[in-house]
């Protein structure tokens, strides 16, 4: 997926007729981030008596209750900047998913281990919530990648895909699995080290070591 192809896909969940009202968008979103929050089940009818909208302005808006779970779940998460051209892009890497991580983590905690746990138990809203909101977050990395095996920097056979998830996984590894944050300069250098490893086998370079064409 591509900035343009996200574009469009916004447009699309968003569909025809006139623009959405915010106002409404929000009331909805933080009536159900709070029955998430004091950990009870998110219905229709919770959602409505606390937002105090109609039934049919929810369904305007998202049209299975899955979806609206994954969007409160990913309040105050934004797609990153694209990755800026013409710099170290090994760095800018680091800096992005650094960034993310940090912000995950600037969650309040008990919302965030609920958000995993919610995810986990309920595979239909996992695929909601990687459809609607953490394959965007993907694209500007994925397309600095991109233009690297296009620039020459990278070998031509990479899965940009699957070097995504390599990458990103060792910073969300600290977080989730080590209880790590990104903060620290000793957690910040053990992801670097990590990465060092996954970029030399990236490089097009014969023998994989980091060169000045990296930058």
């Amino acid at each position: 997926m591509t900035t343009s192809e996200v574009r469009a896909t916004e447009q699309e969940r968003r569909g025809p007729g006139r623009p959405r009202d915010q106002d409404l968008d929000q009331q909805i979103l933080m009536a159900t981030i709070e029955l998430i929050d004091a950990d009870e089940a998110v219905t229709v009818t919770r959602v409505i008596e606390r937002s105090g909208v109609s039934r049919a302005a929810l369904y305007r808006r998202w049209p299975s209750v899955t979806s609206l779970v994954a969007a409160a779940l990913d309040v105050g998460r934004e797609v990153p900047e694209p990755v800026p051209s013409g710099g170290d892009l090994r760095e800018a890497i680091v800096a992005l998913l650094a960034g993310t991580a940090i912000g995950a983590s600037e969650f309040p905690e008990q919302r965030f281990r609920h958000r995993i746990k919610l995810s986990m138990e309920d595979p239909e809203l996992q695929r909601a919530y990687w459809n609607s909101h953490v394959r965007r977050r993907r694209v500007p990395i994925e397309d600095a990648l991109r233009n690297g095996v296009m620039s020459g920097v990278f070998r031509s056979d990479l899965d940009l895909e699957a070097c995504f998830d390599l990458i990103a996984g060792v910073f969300y590894y600290q977080m989730i699995v080590r209880g790590d944050r990104m903060d620290d300069p000793v957690v910040r250098s053990r992801c670097e080290a990590a990465l060092d490893v996954v970029w030399r086998g990236m490089l097009a370079d014969a023998d994989g070591e980091r060169s000045a064409s990296a930058s």
